[in-house]
């Protein structure tokens, strides 16, 4: 008799992802044996990517590993599309005592919400525990923005952007 598949779900916006992005994804793609990564959509944010910019950008850094799924899903609480997708955990990302007290009360909800699924928390080290997608769409523009934003993304994300705005000095 075979082990269930350990399947497990990584969600985010993902606009853009960021070298934090990739570490979760790496170090989640090695506890199980699936691993999808799943762009959310929420209808209230205003992205600077679109859907699919996201997605192929995502399929970029993540195509060395073999158990990684990109995928979206919209409209719906996390905990119920991991349901749909037959993952039987969350992984999320601790980066500040705000994430923790967030990600807690989250996964309490999600507990009650769906017991049979467990959330599992990672923190990146120190070197990328700042990193974020709103930072670093923060630091385009200003003199010097190409140098400081290329140490926080993936090669195939930083040449993206470098494209979007190449109009800025």
């Amino acid at each position: 008799m075979t082990a269930p598949l350990r399947r497990a779900v990584y969600a985010g916006s993902f606009d853009p992802p960021t070298l934090g992005h990739l570490w979760m994804i790496q170090e989640a793609q090695a506890l199980f044996d699936e691993l999808i990564v799943a762009i959310g959509i929420n209808p209230e944010k205003q992205n600077t990517y679109t859907v699919a910019e996201r997605q192929a950008m995502l399929e970029a850094i993540t195509g060395c590993f073999p158990n990684v799924k990109i995928a979206v899903f919209e409209n719906r609480f996390l905990v119920h599309y991991a349901r749909s997708v037959h993952a039987r955990f969350i992984v999320r990302g601790i980066r500040t005592a705000g994430d923790y007290e967030y990600e807690r009360s989250m996964r309490y909800i999600n507990s009650d919400l769906a017991p049979e699924i467990s959330t599992v928390f990672l923190m990146p080290p120190r070197e990328i525990a700042e990193v974020s997608s709103t930072m670093v769409k923060g630091l385009v523009g200003p003199e010097g923005w190409r140098e400081m934003i290329k140490r926080y993304l993936p090669e195939a994300v930083y040449h993206k952007i470098l494209h979007d705005h190449r109009d800025k000095v």
